[in-house]
């Protein structure tokens, strides 16, 4: 440990052999553990992992501690985030090595698409979670925070390889994408099935709800991109938030909302509502969780 004179300073002992104080050797191993983990993302993302095979070693699950970021992250900034220029130029076989074939060699009509969207996944509970409900459908998560994302990605890896053998969580993928701008650009015309907005960011401040992931405009982007029948499901912590997305979503004519009776029986909802990191949290203190889910109508006649 550095010695420490009486004024507080570091003495000159402690300077000259090497030691460094606490807060500065904590960023140092979170920076390695980063760079070491960044290493084994890079080589493994892309790999389809094989039943019974004994000459890897266990990949262990991420630490979480080590990719700690701000709760938030403003959708208005020039994020550099890459997208495809139309769906058609996505290709899924960078997600989903093990279901989906490389782009150059799939066919369009035979190729597996994304249905069940997660839109700000946080650190990936609920698309682990819906992995197993949903094992032949492919489920992404979208989140604009970078850390987070690697986090998820980490995670996505290592249960891939721990479960190779029962060939589990290859459905699930992470991408990092900005929700508000990008998500035509990703999905065709009524590709998906299900979308989860599970405790998006309140944006309190009345000037900031413009930045809502719910609002007349992007409700009827998330018309466009779910089929008739599909489900969005929304829940919340925050009561004036719930009331803005119920709003919203009631008004839009392609958009009903679902009954409580319909909400207590769907196995979605009990997994939102219990296996999301943040829902997690909010049960630890006794919060309130506000639900609300809308069904795709049919397109008028």
């Amino acid at each position: 440990m550095a010695d420490i004179s009486q004024s507080g300073q570091l003495s000159t002992a402690a300077v000259s052999n090497g030691s460094t104080p606490g807060p500065t050797g904590s960023k140092r191993k979170r920076s390695d553990y980063r760079q070491s983990q960044q290493e084994k993302r890079q080589e493994l993302k892309t790999v389809v992992f094989e039943a019974n095979d004994i000459s890897q070693d266990k990949i262990k699950l991420p630490k979480k501690k080590y990719y700690r970021q701000r709760a938030h992250s403003n959708p208005f900034s020039d994020h550099l985030l890459e997208y495809p220029i139309s769906p058609s130029h996505m290709d899924w076989h960078k997600l989903y090595p093990a279901l989906v074939p490389p782009k150059e060699d799939a066919s369009t009509e035979l190729a597996k698409e994304v249905e069940i969207l997660d839109v700000g996944c946080g650190f990936g509970g609920l698309l682990v979670s819906l992995a197993t409900e949903f094992p032949d459908k492919l489920i992404l998560g979208m989140e604009i925070r970078v850390q987070v994302c690697h986090y998820v990605e980490d995670r996505i890896i290592a249960l891939r390889q721990q479960h190779a053998n029962e060939g589990k969580y290859n459905n699930i993928a992470v991408l990092r994408a900005n929700a508000m701008k990008f998500l035509p650009n990703f999905f065709g015309k009524g590709q998906l099935t299900k979308m989860f907005f599970c405790f998006p960011d309140p944006h309190f401040k009345v000037r900031k709800h413009k930045a809502r992931i719910v609002t007349s405009t992007l409700a009827s982007e998330y018309a466009y991109l779910l089929r008739p029948g599909g489900i969005i499901y929304t829940i919340t912590d925050v009561l004036d938030l719930h009331q803005w997305m119920v709003r919203h979503l009631e008004s839009h004519p392609l958009f009903r909302r679902l009954s409580k009776e319909w909400e207590d029986e769907d196995p979605c909802v009990k997994i939102m509502r219990k296996e999301t990191e943040e829902g997690k949290k909010v049960e630890r203190n006794n919060g309130d969780k506000w639900v609300a889910c809308f069904v795709r109508v049919d397109d008028p006649e």
